[in-house]
């Protein structure tokens, strides 16, 4: 029998309209136009509805002035929209990124309770984890609330340890360590102990693979930052010289030319995408350099090629973003240049104690001390106390999803309690703690919009404020769900990056 010749073979070859990859190529670009053109339809729909009405989508309230007080904050009275929605949004991070982190040791300690073998920690841990976990969020933020503000009024000689920690219906005032004008030259030498520090783990880290002796990589490697801390006091100004540094680069991105930014993004959108799919199609290829691409293959290719060229499109056609990036880049390293440019005598850290002042008939906290307010106070107590009951049930269901037998071998070879915590279970846990913490912490960011019910100016309540003064809903409301969501992505990250560093790793 004789071999087909190519004339045979072409005969034989599927048509366009029976070829399973033709269709379904044909069919998601088809998809895709559909869903493109209904979201065009929609957005065109939309935007003449709210013109009908008249109905303004502009985001120009952002650069013009606002009549609004802020109670606390970075800036308590901001000149324009855009300096109000900051300070909140800065607002917004202080009680979210503070509860984050006491929520989860207070989580570790509930959940370490309920499993004690002692009655009465283990009861205490239970009645915790039933009662905040059962009473809604907001009726524990309003007790709060109402709880604080029975506390005695602000006096001269108030306590209970006065001129260290005042307790008042005014809040809660107590000593505060803050950033001096040394800070950022100190910060150097610790970012470079914690580039040696990082070397240091790893070869500790090395020598304990080799010889299975305890080398405590991770305490050499926390002692190496502490150091490089500690010596940085004494020689931090010898980093001044960075301040004129710093002020060249000002100075060389004031005398940039717009387009530079429009070249600078457009080249790397497209060098990302050009090495991104260079090095998925290097993966694909066989041993014999023949290349196996499926259809997904070809769709993440043509996928990252179109996001290259939405990106180099957006960058052309919005040149305010490239005036903004160059606008942003100037005054970030004149910042800087003023920071670095400090008296070499100034030191990087300095701390106050709270003080009491009356500028009127009523005394009340200075700016000295660190002050809770009392809106401050009632949602961090609440999300913190409601926050942790959850994690203590996960940090409660880690440990007990570990086989038991783990703990029976730790204690065969000597281990104590506290040594078999931390060194087999924990680690262990932690893979089956980590995935539902994640979700509690981007549930407390999300459950601090509710500080608006006890006056905390948060980013919903300040935003409230603004589109009441200037109308603009929409555009204040499409800002709220950007700053959750960029919040909500960046915790995802974090938490996911950490669940990859911890997975197991199998031979």
């Amino acid at each position: 029998m004789t071999a087909p010749t190519t004339r045979e073979r072409v005969s034989q070859r599927v048509p366009l309209w029976r070829d399973v990859i033709v269709l379904k190529w044909v069919t998601q670009v088809f998809l895709l136009v559909m869903v493109l053109g209904a979201m065009f339809f929609l957005a065109s729909q939309a935007g003449d509805n709210l013109r009908a009405r008249n109905i303004s989508t502009e985001f120009d309230f952002l650069h013009e002035p606002v009549m609004i007080q802020i109670s606390e904050g970075i800036d308590t009275h901001p000149d324009t929209g855009a300096r109000a929605l900051w300070s909140a949004m800065v607002n917004t991070l202080r009680i979210s990124g503070a509860g984050i982190i006491f929520a989860t040791v207070l989580g570790v300690v509930v959940g370490l309770a309920r499993l004690s073998d002692n009655w009465l920690v283990r009861r205490i841990g239970t009645m915790w984890v039933e009662f905040f976990r059962n009473v809604p969020l907001l009726v524990q933020m309003i007790f709060m609330f109402s709880f604080l503000t029975t506390l005695p009024r602000v006096g001269l000689d108030s306590g209970p340890i006065n001129g260290w920690l005042h307790i008042s219906n005014k809040g809660i005032s107590m000593p505060r360590v803050f950033m001096a004008d040394g800070f950022y030259q100190w910060a150097v030498v610790v970012l470079i102990g914690a580039v040696a520090a990082h070397y240091v783990r790893r070869r500790r880290q090395r020598i304990q693979d080799e010889t299975g002796a305890n080398t405590s990589p991770i305490l050499w490697a926390l002692g190496t930052v502490a150091l490089f801390g500690l010596v940085g006091l004494f020689v931090h100004p010898a980093f001044s010289w960075l301040g004129p540094v710093f002020g060249a680069i000002a100075e060389l991105f004031d005398s940039l030319p717009t387009a530079a930014p429009q070249v600078l993004f457009s080249a790397a959108a497209i060098g990302v995408a050009t090495t991104w799919i260079r090095r998925f199609l290097s993966a694909r290829r066989s041993a014999i350099g023949h290349l196996l691409l499926s259809d997904d293959d070809w769709f993440r290719m043509v996928f990252a090629a179109l996001t290259s060229l939405v990106v180099v499109l957006l960058v052309v056609r919005w040149s305010g973003l490239s005036a903004w990036t160059l606008d942003s880049s100037r005054d970030l390293f004149e910042v800087l240049e003023a920071k670095f440019e400090v008296d070499g005598a100034a030191r990087p850290f300095d701390a106050m104690r709270p003080d009491i002042v009356q500028k009127s008939r009523f005394p009340n906290y200075g700016t000295n001390g660190l002050t809770m307010s009392i809106g401050f106070a009632s949602v961090f107590f609440a999300v913190v106390f409601y926050t942790s009951a959850f994690i203590g049930e996960n940090v409660r269901g880690g440990i007990l999803a570990v086989p038991k037998g783990q703990t029976e071998a730790a204690k065969a070879v000597g281990l104590k309690r506290g040594q078999v915590l931390r060194h087999v279970v924990l680690p262990q846990a932690i893979r089956v703690i980590m995935p539902p913490t994640g979700n509690q912490y981007l549930n407390l960011l999300k459950n601090t919009s509710l500080a608006i019910a006890v006056g905390y100016s948060d980013i919903v309540q300040v935003g409230t404020t603004v589109f009441n003064q200037t109308g603009m809903t929409l555009p204040v409301v499409s800002i709220w769900m950007l700053f959750y969501l960029s919040c909500s992505l960046t915790i995802s990250v974090v938490v996911n990056w950490f669940n990859v560093r911890m997975r197991l790793v199998e031979r």
